[in-house]
């Protein structure tokens, strides 16, 4: 008598559709068919090894995926059809949305290419399928992020173009260069630059302030986004843990090899982070937290408890991690400070902070704030109640590995610039840190074709001579509508009509047509 085959439990499945779909090639080389595996100097010893906590199936994530679609979406078309753009506490909070827009969702996209790019180089079957799940949730947060977004594009400016600024804008070359790099690196090195130290070392201090910000704010499409995503970055989180835990249990001679990779992406990680903290203490109406709080949180204690489990492989903390942690009392207030003096060039207002605001601030940064960054806003907050709002109309120095214009300072020393310079082949090349220095000194080859917004304008490869040409028309930035000064900006005044107000605070719009 026939009888009926016992059902699968999901171990069994798991290893039915990832190693047992795996085969030994017999008429081709496995160098031939994964060239890209050995030449890092990584050592795999045995790829039977990689465990994927979640043991996830391709028939159980569609499942879940399309659950989490079918909410997501009508919560979408809920919060449009109730114009729920007029329910966010300020039109100021738009600003940092238009920053995640074309900062941040595009990098979703790009880490979708990468994982896609970087499954087909392991002969691992568990790391291929792993790589490919999480392609295609890269893939869907870049969708639904725009998605969420997209109602504010029919009320307020600025959010017309994210992904042709993406590719153009000065200020965006930061985050698509620090992709662009882990892209064009080796399969093994992207694995730690952007599973281990950006998804689970540093994500959630660029995934909580944004979802938490908007929650304080009233933009419950962005939430919602948030809350749908979440379970696909715990798992992505994993991931990056139990990749680096493998290749260090691997072999020995990959240690080495690991840490400077962690140092390298810990330090780009850093600097990319700066515009999270810019937007955290000054582009939310509603404050969450301040940066230096997120930093205390998500990094000084979760990413210390983590250094101390990667001991035993021989892993120590990042090399300038003592220097992160004390910038986070400075990084956000010098980068406010450069993108107000450059907000004719940028796709979004900015202001200076209230009073209320400045005194959040003293409070939040008690030993840096009123010392080094309130009397000068204070003076440009008064030359602006005077018709003389400050714009700075040169262009600044970039550094050649991060490409963040050289505005932080010394460590010790907050009034002084850090700037670092070498000469390599007879041409000199200038660096915001050591710690953007030594990432150059280990691979110059690849980081003298950076690709520098500022010098690119100065040569004349941006469809203009001066700022505005470039930024009207190789930017696609509507002048005086997009940037400038938010007070009497149409943003402002349009938020002002969405209230039942009238009128503007601090000065007339006038000295934007006059910048």
């Amino acid at each position: 008598m026939a009888t009926k085959n016992k059902k699968l439990n999901l171990k069994d499945r798991y290893q039915y559709l990832t190693r047992d779909m795996a085969w030994e090639p017999t008429y081709q080389d496995k160098k031939d068919i994964f060239p890209d595996e050995d030449f890092e100097g990584i050592k795999i010893t045995d790829w039977s090894q990689w465990e994927d906590p979640f043991r996830l199936t391709m028939d159980a994530y569609w499942k879940y995926q399309a659950e989490k679609e079918k909410k997501l979406y009508a919560i979408f078309d809920a919060f449009a059809q109730n114009n729920g753009h007029q329910n966010i506490s300020d039109a100021r909070y738009v600003n940092a949305l238009k920053l995640f827009l074309s900062g941040v969702s595009p990098l979703e996209h790009a880490a979708f290419q990468g994982y896609a790019k970087v499954g087909r180089q392991f002969s691992g079957a568990g790391a291929r399928v792993a790589c490919q799940m999480q392609a295609i949730d890269e893939l869907r947060h870049s969708q639904t992020q725009q998605h969420a977004m997209s109602h504010y594009n029919k009320h307020f400016n600025g959010l017309h173009d994210a992904a042709h600024m993406h590719d153009r804008v000065w200020f965006l070359s930061v985050p698509k260069s620090f992709f662009d790099d882990a892209r064009s690196a080796g399969p093994f090195e992207f694995l730690t630059a952007i599973s281990f130290s950006f998804e689970y070392v540093l994500t959630n201090l660029l995934f909580v302030p944004f979802m938490s910000g908007a929650a304080y704010n009233g933009d419950m499409a962005t939430v919602t986004f948030g809350f749908s995503a979440q379970s696909d970055e715990a798992r992505h989180m994993t991931l990056g843990l139990e990749v680096i835990k493998f290749i260090l249990e691997q072999h020995e001679d990959n240690v080495p090899i690991v840490q400077r990779w962690i140092d390298k992406w810990f330090w780009r990680g850093f600097r990319l982070l700066s515009l999270v903290g810019m937007m955290m203490d000054y582009m939310l109406p509603k404050k969450v937290m301040s940066w230096s709080e997120a930093w205390e949180m998500y990094y000084e204690q979760n990413g210390g408890a983590l250094f101390k489990d990667l001991e035993r492989y021989g892993i120590r903390p990042p090399k300038y991690q003592d220097v992160a942690n004390d910038a986070k009392n400075h990084v956000s207030h010098q980068a406010w400070s450069t993108f107000y003096q450059y907000s004719q060039a940028t796709n979004f207002h900015t202001w200076m902070p209230e009073k209320e605001e400045m005194d959040w601030l003293s409070q939040k940064y008690p030993d840096t704030f009123d010392k080094y960054y309130r009397p000068r806003f204070e003076h440009w907050d008064k030359e602006h109640a005077e018709g003389r709002r400050f714009y700075n109309n040169t262009l600044p120095q970039l550094c050649q590995v991060c490409q963040i214009p050289t505005i932080f300072t010394e460590k010790d020393d907050p009034t002084m610039l850090s700037h670092r310079q070498i000469v390599h082949e007879g041409e000199r090349f200038h660096f915001c840190s050591d710690g953007c220095c030594d990432i150059f000194k280990h691979e110059p080859e690849k980081y003298v074709q950076a690709w520098l917004p500022v010098h690119q304008i100065y040569q004349g490869n941006c469809e203009g001579e001066d700022v505005e040409t470039v930024v009207s028309k190789y930017y696609h930035i509507n002048i005086g509508e997009d940037n400038f000064e938010y007070i009497g900006s149409p943003d402002h005044k349009r938020w002002l009509a969405i209230k039942g107000e009238s009128g503007g605070n601090k000065a007339d719009s006038t000295d934007q047509d006059a910048a």
